[in-house]
């Protein structure tokens, strides 16, 4: 299957930087000036920048998106526990005994920063209509664990979740979002039917410009917000917490993560062409659910009356009809060809024959060996331990079932209309 594709020349990357030429000049001002450190134009310029697209009036550059849901993660902390770095016997964190809800099928970042404050993330079941939080397993959380007064939510692959209901269900029970808008810089959806950007849907929101991402500085982050306190906080915060005194005087712990001023030159070069960036990857999307409407797929879903993606990444799921024989292990996985069927670990295998680069969808949070003794709450309830040897069916687990039969498809904006059409014969091939 897929030997008679020829393959590219060049590899065909999911998600790689996209240069124009402003990130280089700005980078050669930065360097030419001798503002090479973590102060300077570029970065106040970024930070106006993407403040002013997002419509947030702060916008905070930071080393990494991670850092800035970890600086996130602690002004919650603060404001709904009054707590700073945690108490007793060397167990530190602002979050320590506490509990987080948190999104399930996302990368590791949205969720480590609460174990680095010593929280315990309870992992929210997934949506099948856009593969993000479910609001009515959120509901089913609270109704569980109604002590729980932090949510960290993640928006899949560019897709927004349902936030119009998230944010509904937080404000009635008093629970402060921490939004990881990384993988959605540019999406937007109708809060109240006024069009709300990502980045400015929570009480305290990070983005992310690491290398694969819709704008990138190679790398880096960004924490938005409306408040000039909680930004000027994450300023003292993540330039190790220096109070104002002659001499290196703390009173909190900080933290090396700002910006370098040459990273920020990238990014500021490359946050011009955003829009550029979402119409193409727009075009991908589509490119590959007009190329796959004859097979038993759907491409990664969402609801444009709520929400509108910017398409960073495309996959899909494969019916449940088609779908083959497959068994993975902690680091490896097994499929078996049969006709007619097919298994994301074939289409990966056959993907990348060709010289292009596919991936899984994210493995879910409550799946990974770290987290496997956390809580995970379905729209059921407890997601742990729902099969019975004597009752026929299983529990509903959403998150499980997406990463089971789901694969992202190589999504690069740089990728030519023949070299898609190529990746969708390989594809439908497997089907064959």
């Amino acid at each position: 299957m897929g030997q008679n594709v020829k393959p590219f020349e060049n590899k065909v990357w999911l998600s790689s930087p996209t240069m124009h030429g402003e990130e280089l000049q700005f980078v050669k001002e930065a360097i030419e000036t001798n503002w090479v450190s973590t102060v300077g134009k570029n970065i106040n310029e970024l930070e106006k920048m993407v403040a002013n697209y997002v419509g947030v009036k702060e916008a905070v550059a930071l080393s990494s998106g991670t850092s800035a849901i970890h600086m996130a993660v602690k002004l919650a902390a603060l404001k709904a526990y009054n707590t700073m770095t945690g108490t007793g016997d060397g167990k530190g964190g602002s979050l320590y005994g506490k509990k987080v809800f948190c999104s399930d099928m996302t990368f590791d970042a949205t969720v480590n920063p609460v174990v680095y404050e010593g929280g315990t993330p309870i992992f929210i079941d997934t949506n099948k209509e856009d593969w993000n939080m479910a609001p009515k397993a959120l509901e089913k959380a609270i109704e569980m664990y109604p002590e729980v007064k932090i949510l960290v939510i993640a928006h899949l692959y560019g897709v927004p979740a349902d936030m119009e209901q998230i944010v509904k269900i937080c404000k009635k029970h008093n629970i402060l979002i921490v939004e990881d808008a990384a993988e959605a810089l540019g999406a937007y959806c109708y809060i109240d039917g006024k069009k709300k950007m990502a980045g400015a849907l929570g009480d305290y929101n990070a983005i992310s410009f690491n290398g694969n991402k819709i704008v990138t500085g190679s790398s880096g982050g960004m924490f938005l917000t409306d408040s000039i306190e909680d930004a000027n906080k994450v300023r003292k915060w993540s330039t190790q917490a220096r109070e104002n005194a002659p001499w290196y005087q703390h009173e909190e712990l900080g933290y090396n993560y700002r910006m370098s001023n040459i990273i920020a030159g990238i990014a500021r070069g490359n946050m011009l062409h955003i829009d550029e960036h979402i119409a193409q990857k727009k075009a991908i999307y589509e490119r590959y659910k007009e190329g796959f409407k004859v097979l038993p797929v759907i491409m990664n879903p969402f609801d444009s009356k709520k929400v509108e993606p910017n398409y960073w990444l495309s996959a899909m799921i494969i019916d449940k009809k088609a779908m083959g024989e497959q068994v993975r292990g902690e680091k490896q996985a097994l499929y078996k060809t049969e006709q007619g069927k097919t298994t994301p670990t074939e289409i990966l295998e056959k993907i990348s024959s060709i010289n292009a680069e596919g991936r899984p969808i994210w493995k879910p949070m409550h799946m990974q060996p770290l987290y496997r003794e956390n809580p995970f709450i379905t729209v059921n309830g407890n997601g742990r331990a729902n099969s019975n040897a004597y009752i026929a069916g299983e529990g509903a687990d959403v998150g499980e079932d997406i990463f089971e039969r789901g694969l992202c498809l190589p999504s690069d904006n740089k990728m030519t209309e023949e070299e898609q059409d190529r990746i969708i014969e390989v594809i439908k091939n497997c089907f064959k």
